[in-house]
């Protein structure tokens, strides 16, 4: 049984299939980069790539930190980068991808109350969640989520 869930997602335009740093595809796993690949899916982009700045940045984490507490989750940390969020959670009797989609879902609508531009897309459709098995592992997630971003 899983101790907690390592969740990261990228915002909106950020790492597309076939990027230079390597991708993931579902159900296939690590991609090469695959510049045709990269400009196909940025041609299909519907809005400009979001980059968060401080106060979107905020709102991000006090949003996941407020949805935690709601639901009774317990929140190990959160660290919203300008392109990217990564979530330590003990959500019991939850999938790993419960919790990241809600997350995205209450930050996208924290977002929109604030977003002069009033965007649709903030978040790419999936992430990226990996189980965390033992307290040793908790305390080097929570180092990396921290204090190596």
């Amino acid at each position: 049984m899983a101790v907690a869930y390592f969740s990261t997602w990228t915002t909106y335009g950020t790492w597309l299939p076939g990027d230079q740093r390597g991708w993931f595809e579902r159900s296939r796993g690590l991609q090469s980069p695959n510049p045709f690949r990269e400009l196909e899916a940025m041609l299909r982009m519907t809005e400009a790539a979001v980059v968060l700045d401080a106060e979107q940045r905020r709102i991000v984490e006090q949003t996941i930190a407020d949805h935690c507490q709601i639901r009774k989750w317990t929140l190990h940390c959160v660290n919203c980068r300008s392109n990217h969020v990564h979530v330590l959670t003990t959500a019991v009797d939850r999938q790993p991808k419960e919790p990241r989609e809600q997350f995205k879902a209450w930050c996208t609508r924290r977002l929109k109350e604030h977003d002069r531009m009033k965007r649709d897309n903030w978040w790419t459709e999936r992430g990226w969640d990996e189980y965390i098995d033992d307290e040793n592992s908790l305390v080097e997630v929570m180092s990396y989520i921290l204090e190596r971003q």
